[in-house]
């Protein structure tokens, strides 16, 4: 069965490969009345688009979305809404080269092994241009959870060795690397002009948190916040680990240490992350991710051809330094569209 959708009330299917035609999503199950417009799309799309700062690749897309269904006179219907975005700067004829090689770190050996076929140009569908269709329902679902008065915001904590120290909120889109330490973020300019220069990639760390969040959100056992928190963002390509709230440092702790009492004005710290046992509690959900480093380098490095004969591949072309700050937007996406599906699950049953 495929896997391209995502969402049980709330529901989203993306389509389209790195450089076929153009890439999308049909989102299914959103309620009518929602304001909605080609331009609320475009705002957020135009956070993910490549060429926005220095760690991005220099491929020139547009990524104009077009609402092709499901939306009339600025509202939505109640109807599946399918967004559109072309693929106007593809250069394929940059893969055809190592089309017969697989390169470190990306799915074609994968791919081809499951499907016995594969894209070779920009890795097809397991790109990260797959990632459009994400954050054009991620809008969608934004635009719902406006109505209710929650905010979903992602910021870098961390680029290859250098951390945030502190956490400014008004500081994130005052840099390009979307931190909340300013004097982080210019660490992580300087370090990003070493690793360019030595043709080299960089990994990090994204937080995102979502504010205004009732109590209640969440289904025990399988299909728990957290937990479709996790599945949701250890999807997006480049993710190789998820923690909620204080995550693995909870393992180092005592039960006193890591406890959050409570007072009869809610819970006095935050070390669950705004979920227990699955549910959310009412508090902020903070959950953090791991971005591997982007694996197109042009550091010579050893791999096998398709006949499996040794071969060594160089990685030229148009590519990101690191998929931060450009993920951070695909993570919001997919942490909003949890929100939204899980508050949609539970007003069934509670309504």
């Amino acid at each position: 069965m495929s896997g391209s959708s995502f969402g049980k009330l709330f529901q989203l299917t993306t389509w389209g490969e790195s450089h076929g035609k153009g890439v999308g999503v049909v989102v299914d199950g959103c309620p009518p009345g929602i304001e909605m417009n080609e331009s609320v799309i475009q705002e957020m799309l135009d956070r993910r688009r490549p060429g926005g700062s220095i760690t991005s690749t220099s491929r020139k897309e547009s990524d104009t979305a077009k609402i092709l269904s499901g939306v009339f006179e600025n509202q939505t219907t109640g109807t599946p809404i399918m967004i559109m975005v072309e693929n106007r700067d593809a250069k394929s004829s940059a893969y055809q080269s190592i089309a017969d090689i697989y390169r470190p770190g990306h799915g074609d050996f994968t791919y081809q092994a499951k499907y016995g076929i594969r894209d070779w140009r920009g890795g097809g569908r397991s790109s990260a241009r797959e990632t459009v269709g994400r954050v054009a329902a991620g809008a969608v679902a934004n635009a719902v959870l406006k109505k209710e008065n929650m905010q979903v915001l992602a910021h870098t904590i961390a680029l290859g060795t250098i951390r945030a120290e502190t956490f400014d909120q008004q500081t994130i889109n005052k840099n390009m690397f979307l931190c909340a330490d300013l004097q982080a973020a210019k660490m992580m300019e300087e370090e990003v002009d070493r690793v360019k220069q030595e043709g080299d990639s960089l990994g990090g760390i994204v937080e995102i948190r979502a504010k205004n969040i009732p109590p209640g959100l969440g289904e025990p056992v399988f299909d728990k916040l957290d937990a479709d928190l996790a599945k949701a963002l250890m999807s997006i390509g480049a993710v190789k680990g998820v923690e909620i709230g204080s995550g693995f440092r909870a393992a180092g702790q005592r039960g006193s240490q890591n406890n959050d009492p409570i007072s009869p004005d809610g819970f006095l710290s935050n070390n669950a992350g705004g979920i227990l046992a699955g549910i959310s509690n009412g508090d902020e959900v903070i959950v953090r991710v791991a971005v591997k480093p982007i694996p197109s380098i042009s550091i010579e490095q050893k791999t096998v051809d398709t006949k499996n004969k040794p071969t060594r591949i160089s990685i030229k072309g148009r590519h990101d330094i690191s998929a931060i700050p450009r993920i951070n937007v695909v993570c919001e996406a997919m942490v909003s569209l949890v929100i939204v599906d899980h508050l949609m699950r539970q007003r069934a049953i509670r309504s």
